[in-house]
C-alpha cells in the first residue's frame, strides 16, 4: 500500500512537472506513469550508490549536489521512456526541483494523520 501511496505522488508531482515546465514533454498517461515508475526505481536502486560516490562534493557543496543527482535521474528515466522527452539539462533541473518541493508538499498532507 505504502508503495502505490509512493508512486502516486510522484506521478502527480511529474505531472505538475510536466505542466509547468518548459522542455518537459509526456505523451500520455502512460508514459507519465512509467517515467514515475522508473524514476522511483532509480531513486532507489541508483541514487544511493551516486550519493556514496559523490559524497565529498556532496559535503563541499552542504548537500545541494543531491539536485544534480537527481536531475541525472530525470535525464535517465527520460532516455528509458519512450514518450517522456527533456529537452535539457536545465529542464531537468528545474522539473527535479518542482519535482522535490510537490513530492514533499503532498507527502506531508498524506502522511500528516497516519501512525507508521
Amino acid at each position: 500500500m505504502n508503495f502505490l501511496i509512493r508512486w502516486s505522488i510522484n506521478t502527480i508531482a511529474l505531472g505538475i512537472a510536466v505542466l509547468i515546465v518548459k522542455g518537459v514533454y509526456v505523451e500520455g498517461v502512460i508514459p507519465l506513469l512509467i517515467a514515475s515508475l522508473i524514476i522511483g526505481f532509480l531513486n532507489a536502486v541508483l541514487k544511493p550508490i551516486m550519493i556514496i560516490l559523490t559524497l565529498p562534493l556532496n559535503i563541499l557543496t552542504m548537500g545541494t549536489f543531491t539536485f544534480i543527482i537527481n536531475t541525472i535521474m530525470i535525464i535517465i528515466a527520460s532516455k528509458i521512456v519512450s514518450g517522456f522527452d527533456i529537452t535539457g539539462f536545465w529542464s531537468a533541473f528545474v522539473a527535479s526541483l518542482f519535482m522535490s518541493f510537490v513530492s514533499s508538499l503532498l507527502s506531508i498532507f498524506v502522511y500528516a494523520g497516519r501512525n507508521e
